[in-house]
């Protein structure tokens, strides 16, 4: 199991969609999930066939935040040209967790 780290803290759980199959999925179909999703070779999203609201982290290569936003279900994001990797949680989790645009997070496994 990944883990979602900022500064010395882990912040959540992390499951890793690498695979285009994986990717295309993320949360939908889902009743919510513990943790975050991290989408590998992603610059935007889709809630398409979520059945809940949530965050949206566009990161760049150096995992560094650059745009934070919650969707809800049924819509389809802007894309970030700089992003490299997506982070998607529940609705409220990144403000509880601290994460904003500007913040580092590491993935540690």
């Amino acid at each position: 199991m990944a883990w979602l780290v900022c500064g010395d803290r882990v912040i959540a759980s992390l499951e890793i969609a690498s695979s285009r199959r994986e990717r295309r999925k993320g949360l939908s179909g889902r009743d919510g999930i513990e943790g975050a999703l991290l989408l590998e070779r992603t610059r935007s999203v889709h809630s398409l066939g979520m059945r809940f609201p949530i965050d949206v982290a566009h990161c760049d290569a150096e995992m560094r935040v650059l745009r934070v936003t919650t969707m809800r279900a049924n819509r389809v994001g802007r894309i970030v040209p700089k992003a490299r990797v997506v982070i998607e949680a529940e609705a409220g989790s990144f403000r509880r967790w601290g994460v904003t645009p500007g913040v580092e997070l590491e993935i540690r496994q």
